[in-house]
């Protein structure tokens, strides 16, 4: 990549796929623990990638996958990755209360760095789950000592998403940046352009495009996002889902890795808080 282009960052929520928001209605958080764990495998094959392209990344790890695998966590941790806060259980921000909520990010912070015995600066809302009608969230993360929170998507969406709010990093409160996912502005709108579903739904070629105006157009750094159910053509299939929360969460699943493959080669990726906070990894150690 020319050195004139920005460095994007590069993070992974790390979530099993019986715990996406999608599925709530069909599986039971009390049935969790019954359920095939495979986010352990699936991000050892995600370190296994970016080492391979020589990537740190940043991993929204949540704390109730920590606390079963703590040795994944301390995995990540000496890969050179950043550590970072998905909450503790994957409760959707906006259905918690101030008082909940500041009990599930300070429970997961104080247990990331327990076990990863680095600091954790960052935090990502579950579905992306911090709008208007929850910006008090904010003061609550700021207060739990994080320095920057990735959990607004600047699009129009059935689930979430806040399309007026800015698309690069802008600081919601002194001492906290919100660093936004991706989107390109095209035709007076916002279009997802940060991974996830669409990344797998959408051709390659148009989202390595879509990356590409970001950095040459807005000069700014992408953030992409995905987790680690997306490349595992080998997960429990979910019975009884709806045919558009069956197409949103399978679709295209065995060639997501390939891509990622492919777009860790054709771009230059980092971590969030060497990008955004102008931190090092050796800070961490």
């Amino acid at each position: 990549m020319p050195s004139r282009q920005p460095r994007n960052a590069m993070t992974i929520d790390v979530e099993d796929y019986f715990q996406v928001s999608a599925f709530a209605p069909y599986i039971a958080r009390s049935d969790w623990d019954a359920r095939e764990c495979r986010v352990e495998r699936n991000v050892e094959r995600i370190l296994a990638l970016l080492e391979a392209s020589d990537t740190h990344a940043t991993f929204f790890t949540l704390g109730w996958v920590a606390q079963r695998y703590p040795a994944l966590v301390r995995r990540i941790v000496a890969g050179g990755h950043e550590l970072a806060s998905h909450g503790y259980g994957h409760e959707r921000a906006s259905d918690l209360s101030p008082e909940a909520f500041r009990s599930d990010i300070t429970r997961a912070k104080a247990l990331l760095e327990d076990i990863g015995g680095s600091p954790v600066l960052g935090y990502r809302a579950p579905s992306f789950s911090i709008g208007k009608g929850n910006l008090w969230a904010f003061d609550e993360l700021l207060a739990a000592g994080y320095r920057y929170s990735s959990s607004v998507y600047p699009i129009q969406h059935d689930h979430y998403g806040m399309p007026d709010s800015p698309r690069f990093a802008y600081p919601v409160r002194e001492g906290l940046l919100e660093v936004p996912v991706t989107t390109l502005r095209l035709g007076g709108k916002n279009l997802p352009s940060s991974g996830g579903g669409y990344f797998r739904l959408l051709p390659y070629a148009l989202s390595r495009w879509l990356i590409a105006q970001v950095n040459r157009v807005d000069q700014q750094s992408a953030v992409f996002y995905f987790h680690p159910w997306e490349i595992d053509v080998d997960q429990p299939r979910v019975a009884g889902i709806d045919a558009k929360t069956r197409f949103r969460h399978y679709v295209n699943i065995p060639r997501t890795e390939a891509r990622i493959a492919r777009l860790l080669q054709d771009f230059a990726w980092g971590r969030m808080d060497e990008i955004f906070l102008g931190q090092t990894a050796a800070t961490h150690r």
